[in-house]
């Protein structure tokens, strides 16, 4: 994949949670939550502030992250899906 997000912005490959039946009874695909977790697979190179100066991003390639249900844009590429986000977006990083 040949991506980089411009600015304070990242690329995330939503992580799928684990499906769960209850009673039996099957949800559809367009009835589930969006997954609030993410492993970033991209980052820009930070924003600039009212000086000019460049402000590095506090997540980083490979982070796992929590984000907000509806946050960012939705994009496919090479058949996959991702969302491109800004960082702020990013609610906290979860460690392993």
């Amino acid at each position: 994949m040949n991506v980089h997000p411009l600015a304070d912005r990242i690329l995330v490959r939503r992580l799928e949670e684990a499906e769960t039946k209850r009673g039996g009874i099957i949800i559809p695909d367009t009835a589930k939550e969006k997954p609030q977790q993410g492993e970033v697979v991209a980052v820009g190179p930070g924003k600039l502030d009212d000086k000019g100066n460049r402000v590095l991003l506090e997540v980083k390639k490979g982070d796992r992250i929590l984000m907000s249900k509806y946050a960012g844009s939705e994009v496919k590429i090479d058949g996959e899906d991702f969302v491109i986000m800004r960082e702020d977006d990013v609610l906290g990083i979860i460690n392993k």
